[in-house]
């Protein structure tokens, strides 16, 4: 149930079809919009092994099968008639990222979740481990499915899996499965997020607590908002939150692997960041540009603008899908800016509380927000993109968004 217009239902089609599986793969949107998917799937089809109905869900496809496996991108599925009709029919519901976990050694599993950074902490551990020797495999909400990796993950390799709130909420116990939680956990924050999936914040952060709620006698759980940062670490990257990011990561891999604090800090120094995170994409006499599109929420937007020591020489590009979060703390850097450029369909309202609207521009579209801020910089000057919103409303996710960011800003 859900391929995806970029793919998420790919992996764990791919691999049920590789194990004999009958795979039916169904998805509201038509097949014009899954185009690229649906062409890596072209040889499987041909072959018989997958049959496609896109455009629409048919009840019978859910209650006559021996499996459902949902995208955790469908919307409150607790809520969903067709998921509740395999359940009234006795079909077990599932998603990819349960039946990955249901067959990797937990107790070499490090889980990180977080409304903000779990990427770059995911990816930091990852760097950590790999860099003193150690085999370790990243996946989850990071990198795409595992499942194909299955057969080369040996005894004594670590597996690092970045982990949403969605991919949580199907972790709890359900009438299908047992719940599920990692030896070693990590929560690097909580702040409001996706509300417009899970309809309230208490629903957002009891699923962000399943990475804890599930593990056993001699466990660890790591809460990022309880690591004390040190010494500044010799970061490539940029700000105070990714000092912190590496300070959480060096705690967890301490908890893996016998490290020692000094020889973690110094192989951070080459950990070269991720795409879309506070990238920089271009410099030159007029200025740097940073690609933040990864920044989904208000707090990565605010995080963005404080890793810069001089705020007032910042253009902010800010905005998109409208998430239900309260927009405001986006607003309010507004004084503190060179620019506030707001985009996308949370444009107007970001705008609109803008205490300086001297400096707050609704732009409406990437291009022209690039285009007025490019006009107003001057040398020396940084315009970061940070929409603190997610990119469905313009594009088809972040890094799509990025990259468009990217194509500005050489061209």
């Amino acid at each position: 149930m859900g391929l995806g217009r970029f793919g998420g239902g790919l992996g764990v089609t791919r691999w049920l079809a590789g194990r004999g599986a009958e795979v039916l793969v169904t998805d509201s949107a038509d097949a014009a919009s899954l185009e690229r998917p649906v062409a890596q799937l072209a040889d499987l089809v041909a072959a018989g092994s997958v049959r496609l109905r896109l455009g629409e869900h048919v009840e019978r496809d859910f209650t006559d099968c021996d499996l459902v496996v949902a995208s955790p991108a469908v919307v409150r599925p607790w809520e969903n008639s067709l998921l509740a009709a395999a359940a009234v029919a006795g079909v077990p519901v599932t998603t990819e990222i349960r039946l990955l976990v249901e067959r990797l050694d937990r107790r070499r599993v490090i889980g990180v979740t977080g409304t903000a950074g779990k990427s770059t902490t995911s990816a930091m551990i990852h760097h950590l481990l790999d860099r003193a020797g150690h085999r370790a495999h990243l996946g989850g909400n990071i990198g795409g499915s595992l499942l194909a990796d299955l057969d080369s993950i040996r005894d004594g390799d670590w597996v690092v899996l970045e982990l949403s709130s969605f991919m949580l909420h199907w972790l709890a116990s359900s009438p299908d499965a047992e719940g599920w939680s990692p030896r070693i956990a990590v929560l690097t924050n909580l702040a409001p997020n996706h509300l417009d999936w899970h309809g309230t914040y208490d629903h957002y952060a009891v699923s962000k607590q399943q990475i804890f709620r599930d593990q056993r006698d001699g466990d660890h759980a790591v809460r990022g908002d309880a690591i004390v940062t040190g010494a500044t670490l010799p970061l490539g990257i940029p700000g105070l939150h990714n000092q912190h990011n590496g300070h959480v990561a060096i705690a967890v891999a301490r908890h893996a692997i016998d490290l020692d604090t000094d020889a973690a800090a110094a192989r951070l120094a080459d950990f070269p960041g991720l795409p879309h995170r506070l990238e920089l994409v271009g410099e030159d006499g007029s200025g740097r540009w940073y690609n933040d599109s990864k920044s989904t929420t208000p707090r990565a937007t605010v995080l963005a603008v404080e890793a810069f020591d001089e705020p007032d020489r910042v253009h902010l590009i800010a905005g998109g899908f409208d998430k239900g979060l309260d927009l405001s703390s986006i607003a309010e850097l507004c004084p503190r800016l060179a620019g506030l450029y707001a985009i996308g369909a949370t444009g107007a309202t970001i705008v609109a509380r803008a205490a300086d609207t001297d400096r707050a521009r609704s732009c409406e579209t990437l291009d022209r927000a690039v285009a007025t801020a490019r006009d107003r910089m001057r040398p020396g000057d940084v315009l970061l993109l940070s929409p603190g919103c997610a990119s469905w409303d313009q594009f088809t996710n972040y890094e799509e968004r990025g990259e468009a960011f990217r194509a500005l800003v050489n061209g």
